[in-house]
């Protein structure tokens, strides 16, 4: 099975503008934002989507999430920002491997999408 471009990303086989890595996720930067700051923040164990996440990636999902709100403080989204997980191809989801979209610096609309 082939890697998912995510995989080549946390490999090191594909640049990425990398903001922060720990032993369990990595962030960097999208390459076609949908906001001002548009980061996304991966596992580096492949779940392919949150669907398919068992019991045993509560504690990585945990962290996953608080990671999250950590960058988007570094990245000093201190007026808001917005967490997105796209889940099956309806949902949005174009890379199957779990990602959370950090978005921000400006307002969001809702509903999205």
């Amino acid at each position: 099975m082939s890697k998912t471009l995510f995989e080549k990303i946390i490999a090191r086989e594909l640049p990425a503008a990398i903001i922060y890595e720990d032993d369990l996720v990595l962030a960097f930067r999208d390459i076609k934002p949908a906001a001002p700051v548009h980061v996304l923040i991966v596992p580096k164990q492949l779940i392919p989507r949150l669907a398919e996440a068992q019991a045993d990636d509560q504690k990585l999902l945990g962290h996953l999430l608080l990671k999250a709100a950590e960058v988007a403080k570094q990245l000093d989204l201190k007026d808001g920002y917005r967490l997105v997980i796209n889940n099956g191809a309806d949902g949005g989801e174009t890379v199957p491997h779990l990602h959370v979209h950090i978005l921000g610096g400006r307002p969001m609309a809702w509903p999205p999408g």
